[in-house]
């Protein structure tokens, strides 16, 4: 499904350049995955892009996006920098994958829980975990977060969708 481009090559007019804190540049190889966005009425998910676990999660909710529902952005990413900025979110520590609906954004265990409810199947089931207060869903949320580095990894590279993919992507 995924094209992986090596971060030392040159792209057309997008240079893999010096790296953040986060890996990414504002310049960078990275955000040459994104194509243009006409309408942002669609939810939004927003995650760490170079986080092997956010990246297989993004992969798992696309794969099973059967009606386009969602439009995607990493958080190092213009628009993903843009959209923290405006919700008034952290743009430099990602210690949470965002959902941003109707205006709205959602982080933690309720955009993992907004996410399950707009899937097919069964997965709307598990937003029934709403009810379980939201500082001990976000307790087990964190410290899935804190380890993800530790547990699966971090990547120097960047994964180029396939057309119809890339086109649910903010840029």
């Amino acid at each position: 499904m995924f094209q992986i481009v090596n971060s030392n090559k040159n792209y057309g007019n997008q240079v893999w350049n010096k790296k953040s804190k986060h890996g990414m540049s504002h310049n960078s190889a990275f955000e040459f995955c994104f194509v243009n966005l006409t309408t942002m009425e669609n939810p939004i998910l927003l995650f760490d892009g170079v986080c092997n676990f956010c990246d297989s999660t993004i992969n798992f909710v696309i794969e099973r996006d059967k009606k386009n529902l969602f439009k995607y952005a990493s958080l190092q990413s213009e628009p993903g920098q843009e959209l923290l900025k405006k919700h008034g979110l952290p743009t430099e520590d990602f210690d949470s994958f965002v959902y941003i609906e109707n205006g709205k954004a959602f982080t933690k265990s309720s955009a993992a829980l907004k996410v399950a409810q707009n899937m097919t199947g069964l997965w709307p089931l598990f937003y029934g975990f709403m009810i379980v207060p939201k500082f001990l869903r976000d307790a087990v949320y964190t410290t899935i977060a804190k380890n993800r580095y530790k547990w699966f990894g971090k990547k120097d590279e960047c994964a180029l969708p396939s057309p119809e993919v890339r086109a649910k992507f903010l840029a």
